[in-house]
């Protein structure tokens, strides 16, 4: 690293590249507190099956398995561009996830989950739907 230059949360996301149709979410925070007032022991929530978290970042989506379209001599070699289709998360989105397929990952001290967008339940994003 070189002197003088800062390592911030966003530099080090900078850095991570999501593939295929994965996404990376912050767990949302829970309250340590029931509705009650009682405190929950550490863990408690870790094992909840459904979770809230933010989407950090995502992959380019679902690779397509065939030749760009126009190509008519598909055996061909080409530039080898592939085409996705691309994932309904994005950056920003609230998402209600399983925790079943999550994978745990540290990045600058703080936690994230790995997950595939077929473990996302819903998002929640700020745009309006019928714009």
């Amino acid at each position: 690293m070189k002197s003088g230059t800062m390592l911030t949360h966003d530099n080090k996301l900078k850095k991570i590249i999501i593939i295929g149709d994965r996404v990376l979410i912050r767990p949302k925070q829970d309250d340590e507190r029931t509705g009650s007032g009682l405190f929950l022991p550490p863990g408690v929530q870790e094992r909840e099956q459904i979770r809230t978290g933010w989407v950090m970042k995502t992959g380019p989506g679902y690779a397509l398995p065939y030749p760009a379209e126009g190509s008519d001599e598909p055996w061909k070699e080409a530039d080898e561009k592939i085409n996705y289709i691309p994932l309904q998360a994005r950056e920003g989105d609230l998402a209600v996830y399983l925790q079943k397929g999550a994978y745990e990952v540290v990045i600058g001290g703080e936690k994230y989950v790995i997950i595939q967008q077929a473990n996302i339940l819903m998002l929640e994003r700020e745009e309006d739907l019928f714009e």
